[in-house]
Parts: C-alpha cells; sequence; structure tokens
C-alpha cells in the first residue's frame, strides 16, 4: 500500500521537506507513520495529524492511498 504523508508549516522546516511517499505492506497507525517516515525521531510535542483532511488521534489506522498530514498547532488572534 502506499501512503503520502505531508509536513506543513515550521514542521516542514525542521524536517527538511514537504512530503514523502511511504509504501507499506498493512495498515498502520498515524504514529507509526511518523516514526517510519522519519527514520524513528521523536515526534515533536503538541503536533497536530490529520487523514485525509481530517484530524485524528495518533492510533487512528491509515489505509492504501490515504494522505496522512502532520503540521503544529494552529494559532489564531
Amino acid at each position: 500500500m502506499s501512503i503520502k504523508v505531508r509536513y506543513f508549516a515550521s514542521l516542514k522546516e525542521s524536517v527538511g521537506r514537504s512530503e514523502d511517499e511511504l509504501a507499506f505492506v498493512e495498515a498502520i497507525s498515524v504514529a507509526d507513520v511518523w516514526m517510519q517516515a522519519n527514520k524513528g525521531a521523536v515526534m515533536p510535542e503538541n503536533i497536530l495529524a490529520a487523514v485525509n483532511m481530517e484530524y485524528v488521534n495518533f492510533d487512528s489506522l491509515v489505509n492504501d492511498a490515504d494522505e496522512v498530514a502532520f503540521f503544529p498547532p494552529v494559532t489564531g488572534g
């Protein structure tokens, strides 16, 4: 299965890229997507995740052709 991983805002700068394309054999969690895409690097605190443009928990499963997005918390004023 193939998953697109996207990074936004300051998170894109800290990981050094805007996206990854990953291949997996079976469904995995959002947290595992982070670990695989970032070679075991610890996930920054307070980041948010979305699958197919919907906010999800990090234990949510990702399936074939899903898009996973990671981004820092959004603030407004």
